[in-house]
């Protein structure tokens, strides 16, 4: 009796399994038997027309879903496209409705949507082959993942400025526990899933960490020539002594090589000179090195290549090096002089400190104290230096990421000066920054995953239709802040797609004015917090690394002023703009 009741169970559970099967792809046919051919495919798109990733796709034929020939789910790749194959019951089409539907987290489901099927000829078996192709919108919808990415990028940033943990543990923290939650309550409920593994290891910007990785290694073989001490001594003569003098020479120089090399590696090279000469006059290093970044972002304004929003924005909107420097340079130029005003003023006390008794004696002792050791080396150094300088102003011509460029010098230098690989890993290579930097990308890349980031630019869009002057001023404006707080590189590469459905549809955007409020608002704006910009953040660490530490709010405190003061006049200069001389741009 027993043994017919087991039976009987495993009969039941075989013809329920096989109804779910049959419901479930009741119009597909092995692959290799005869029956009509289908072929669907389309585009995911948000509202600004960009390609949606890792959409899941399903085919519905008179309602019921049907799997592909070979069995497998349809998603959207990087570009948003999506094909799916089918061989159905002969006969059935084009008769049949075919429908698609779609499911992203995050996203609102688009329903069952009728296609056009249409007869594409015969195979060489004689099958029917049919196809439809079509295009579809999708957009963003406010999930509990949303609220959660935010609530965590928040977090993060207040656990840094309020110092409760070291940033790099803060970022680390929040980009475990966006990806604890995806794989836990976001398995069971798709509303709770913020981030996959693989978008948190692509959001990774490679480019921005070997860059930095391969200018520490140049910086860090420099090091061991005295040459950096070297430049305080003839930075220190050029002064004659005088620290506000000082202070602006290396705000200026800072500033020019920004714009010709780029804002991170400059801070690199800058880095060591001013603790040097902040030592030398027994003043405290951070009142040169906040000024010196500051300046830099300022200058790393000004061209294609000296802030990495800039690159992007070149890259997109197809405009070149003399773009850059023909529409910036005045601006930056005038941003920069009041940046060397306001700073003199906010460190005078500071710079009073400074012991300055005999400036001659003292010319003469850094002279003979702060000398190159190791001539050989430093020819080397600098040549690759040069050298890598040089791959940078071309790399747009050789289609090369700017960190190729800074390994390729690193890695010839270290080779042919033999200075210890492992060396340089353990004692010059910043790592807690480098992986600051990696854990920041996760969380801001949360955030962008879940909308936050696409809400804040349809806003400006959605605010501004129509009116060129209010456009510019938003799009400088909510770069400017949300840069400040939100690092410029993720929010920049997010507002090209709105900038340029902006370009094409308010009069008199055509110009190209749009560009350069958001290369403006991105750049300037960093200067506003110690994560705004990637060169903040590689000053603060090396800065704790050499003993002194800059804190989130003092640094704030120091800069936030400043970063409005040249907000406030690029604002003045693009309406002057707007109705005087249009910037020009070429495509």
């Amino acid at each position: 009796m027993l043994k017919n009741v087991k039976v009987s169970i495993i009969m039941l559970s075989l013809i329920f399994l096989a109804g779910l099967l049959a419901g479930t792809t009741a119009m597909a046919v092995p692959s290799n038997q005869a029956g009509d051919r289908l072929s669907v495919a389309g585009t995911m798109k948000n509202p600004q027309g960009r390609g949606v990733k890792e959409v899941e796709v399903e085919v519905l034929v008179n309602g019921q879903h049907v799997q592909t020939m070979k069995d497998e789910d349809v998603a959207t790749g990087k570009s948003g496209a999506f094909l799916g194959e089918f061989v159905l019951p002969a006969g059935t089409l084009p008769a049949a409705k075919v429908e698609v539907k779609a499911f992203k987290p995050s996203w609102v489901p688009l329903e069952p949507t009728a296609v056009q099927v249409v007869e594409a000829g015969t195979d060489a078996a004689g099958n029917k082959l049919f196809q439809a192709q079509q295009n579809f919108n999708i957009k963003r919808q406010i999930t509990p993942a949303f609220w959660i990415a935010t609530f965590i990028l928040l977090l993060v940033y207040v656990i840094i400025a309020a110092e409760w943990m070291h940033r790099t543990l803060a970022a680390l923290l929040g980009a475990a526990i966006i990806l604890f939650i995806s794989y836990t309550a976001g398995t069971f409920d798709k509303s709770y899933f913020i981030l996959s593994f693989e978008d948190a290891i692509a959001a990774i910007d490679m480019n921005v960490i070997f860059l930095l990785m391969g200018m520490m290694i140049i910086v860090g073989v420099l090091k061991k020539t005295g040459m950096f001490q070297w430049l305080a001594y003839k930075s220190y003569a050029l002064a004659k002594g005088n620290i506000f003098v000082l202070a602006s020479i290396l705000m200026v120089v800072t500033a020019v090589v920004s714009a010709f090399l780029d804002n991170v590696t400059t801070m690199l090279l800058m880095i060591p000179v001013t603790i040097e000469i902040a030592v030398t006059l027994k003043i405290n290093p951070i009142s040169l090195l906040i000024s010196e970044v500051f300046a830099s972002n300022v200058g790393g304004t000004a061209t294609l290549i000296g802030d990495p929003p800039n690159i992007l924005i070149g890259s997109y909107a197809n405009l070149t090096f003399a773009d850059f420097v023909v529409n910036l340079t005045i601006i930056c130029a005038i941003c920069l002089i009041i940046a060397v005003i306001y700073y003199v003023y906010w460190y005078k006390k500071d710079f009073l400190k400074a012991e300055v008794k005999d400036v001659g004696r003292t010319i003469e002792y850094l002279k003979e104290e702060y000398r190159i050791t190791n001539v050989k080396l430093t020819v080397m150094g600098l040549a690759l230096l040069a050298f890598t300088i040089f791959l940078f102003i071309i790399h747009g011509v050789l289609h090369m990421e700017p960190s190729i460029a800074a390994l390729t010098g690193a890695m010839f230098l270290l080779a042919i000066s033999r200075v210890d690989i492992v060396e340089m890993l353990e004692h010059e290579v910043e790592w807690p920054t480098l992986i600051f930097f990696i854990a920041l990308f996760m969380v801001i890349s949360g955030a962008e995953e879940t909308g936050l980031i696409q809400i804040i630019a349809e806003w400006v869009r959605d605010v501004s239709q129509g009116n060129l002057t209010l456009a510019v001023i938003m799009v400088l404006w909510v770069s400017a802040i949300a840069s400040a707080f939100i690092d410029n590189i993720p929010f920049t590469a997010t507002m090209l797609p709105i900038v340029a459905f902006l370009n094409t549809t308010i009069p008199g955007a055509e110009t190209g004015i749009l560009w350069w409020s958001l290369a403006l608002g991105a750049c300037l704006g960093g200067n506003g917090t110690m994560i705004g910009a990637s060169a903040n953040v590689v000053t603060v660490g090396l800065a704790e690394k050499a003993g002194y530490h800059i804190t989130f709010l003092g640094y704030m405190k120091a800069c936030f002023v400043p970063m409005l003061i040249t907000v406030v006049l690029s604002n003045a200069f693009l309406l002057i703009a707007t109705f005087v001389r249009p910037l020009a741009m070429s495509r």
